[in-house]
């Protein structure tokens, strides 16, 4: 039996004003014949399809297509798990329609477990293995809210929760696959230890940070989705991300993405295999003085174009301010005749040294500065002109001056500095 695990499509991604479905489409089409070459009988989409709840209508016909061109290909088997981008009501309205094309797709949490277990079959038409299939486990499907509870206390419920809704498909498992066929199981979250990017979203604040690797059943694999950047979880070989085929981020550029396949012999996992997807368009991010960024792009324009057109962005570290970035930037690649073909979508700017901190010389706390005080000293750490000195206090002014005048009537004090890790539960 072969299972190809992949996850997080984001089909339909607006990323910086650009879509993504060329690239897309590129991947399907890759995996269409890597699912055909390999002889895979069951393929798992483990969450995070579409990008958003309402994808467009180019991102449904993506999805659709690959559905049908997948049953052409020696794939018996396709999975569809929800992940927390994905609406259970977008997956579900065709889920009927679709399991005359073999696909099995669980949107959302069930009341019945048997809804969530499937015997998968190898391409002799035999039963071959039985899939847990769990979705993104939103807090309201395993668990009811109670009055009086702490943040730790809620967190620790939706924890018991999740791991307790593991626990019954899997006994639903266990009855189908007895002690002659392998337990796969699915699911879309954190867990403890996870590397996370900057596209991915927090997806239990408040509630559930991670998942401990121990609340899982002892399926034989778990393939899991969420985390854009593969990897093995707890130095577990059989619980893994395959992470996102395409870079959904800048700090993704350059990191291998991959799809993972599995073999089973009889009831024992035989083998773990990472397949690297081909880069269908590079996602460059540069770092680094205007000299050294200068020099870099020159080395840039000597690697070998790939299909579509390279997206770049550019980091400049300096402590000194820049007039102008933007421009100066989009001039250094211009200059270039060969990097015609790449689109710079981002320039952002990062100071060499960390911010002192904002305190006086004789070692005053934060709490004993008025907010003017504090104010005026990050102001010191820009180099600006005097204009631009006078135009940011005057506006700093005016907010304040507004906040002054929406305090309570009674209390006329200053306004509180509340710490950032404080402010969300303000």
């Amino acid at each position: 039996m072969r299972i190809l695990h992949t996850s997080d499509w984001h089909l339909g991604q607006h990323f910086m004003g650009k879509s993504r479905e060329a690239e897309h489409q590129a991947f399907l089409d890759w995996l269409i014949a890597l699912v055909q070459e390999q002889g895979i009988d069951a393929l798992i989409i483990a969450g995070d399809i579409f990008d958003t709840g309402t994808p467009p209508s180019y991102a449904r016909r993506l999805y659709s297509r690959f559905i049908v061109s997948l049953q052409s290909t020696h794939c018996r088997q396709l999975i569809v798990i929800g992940g927390n981008h994905d609406s259970v009501a977008t997956l579900n309205e065709s889920r009927e329609l679709l399991a005359y094309l073999n696909t099995f797709v669980v949107g959302g949490v069930s009341q019945d477990a048997r809804e969530q277990v499937l015997v998968l079959h190898n391409a002799e038409g035999n039963p071959g293995a039985v899939i847990c299939a769990i979705p993104f486990v939103r807090p309201r499907d395993v668990l009811e809210s109670q009055a009086g509870e702490s943040s730790e206390d809620k967190q620790q419920a939706l924890q018991q929760a999740i791991a307790a809704h593991y626990q019954t498909i899997y006994a639903e498992a266990e009855k189908l696959a007895g002690e002659r066929l392998p337990i796969i199981a699915t699911g879309h979250l954190t867990t403890v230890g996870g590397q996370l990017s900057e596209s991915v979203r927090e997806i239990y604040i408040g509630t559930l940070a991670a998942f401990p690797v121990s609340a899982f059943p002892g399926a034989h694999y778990i393939a899991l989705g969420h985390l854009h950047r593969p990897q093995v979880v707890a130095k577990q070989e059989h619980i893994r991300y395959s992470g996102s085929p395409i870079p959904l981020s800048f700090d993704e550029a350059g990191s291998d993405k991959q799809v993972i396949i599995v073999d089973f012999k009889g009831n024992e996992l035989n083998k773990i295999e990472s397949v690297m997807v081909p880069v269908f368009r590079p996602l460059i991010s540069l770092k680094g003085s205007l000299d050294s960024i200068d020099q870099q792009l020159a080395a840039l324009a000597a690697n070998e174009q790939a299909a579509l057109n390279p997206w770049l962005e550019i980091e400049i570290t300096s402590e000194t301010y820049l007039h102008d970035l933007q421009s100066h930037v989009e001039q250094l690649v211009l200059a270039r005749e060969e990097l015609s073909s790449f689109e710079l979508l981002r320039v952002r700017r990062k100071r060499e040294k960390a911010a002192p901190s904002l305190t006086v010389a004789d070692q005053e706390s934060l709490a004993e500065l008025r907010v003017e005080d504090v104010f005026q000293q990050r102001l010191k750490q820009e180099e600006l002109t005097d204009e631009q000195r006078q135009q940011l206090t005057g506006a700093f002014q005016e907010i304040l001056e507004n906040v002054y005048a929406t305090e309570d009537a009674t209390d006329h004090g200053q306004p509180t500095l509340v710490p950032d890790d404080k402010r969300e539960n303000a």
